[in-house]
């Protein structure tokens, strides 16, 4: 059960379109668990209380006013990270998460399956 961490767009509504709509910018993909697993280790430790909130089988929102926190905790979790694969799935998501603060209109969903 992989943990996916999607950059969406918000799609503003267009004529004949009452909601707006999100498209899919980026994603940072974890088939393999990586991230599960390295949570596991961390979660109720304290440091990454935004992300204890994660559920593998379900999805969290990081509005953009959290994203410096998420990027604290990402830090947290690449001082954990003890693989190469745990810390390039980290430094993947800090990534995201700059770019996150950098475009405009845009949310980060972690998203299980």
């Amino acid at each position: 059960m992989g943990l996916d961490v999607v950059l969406y767009r918000l799609v503003r509504p267009g004529p004949g379109r009452r909601r707006p709509s999100y498209a899919t910018v980026q994603v940072v993909a974890d088939p393999r668990d990586v991230l599960v697993d390295l949570l596991g280790r961390v979660r109720g430790g304290g440091r990454t209380p935004l992300l204890d909130r994660l559920d593998p089988g379900g999805e969290l929102v990081v509005a953009v006013d959290q994203v410096p926190q998420l990027l604290v905790e990402l830090r947290c979790l690449g001082e954990a990270a003890g693989t190469p694969a745990e810390a390039d799935q980290v430094r993947r998501l800090a990534e995201l998460a700059r770019r996150s603060l950098r475009d405009h209109d845009v949310q980060i969903r972690f998203e299980g399956d």
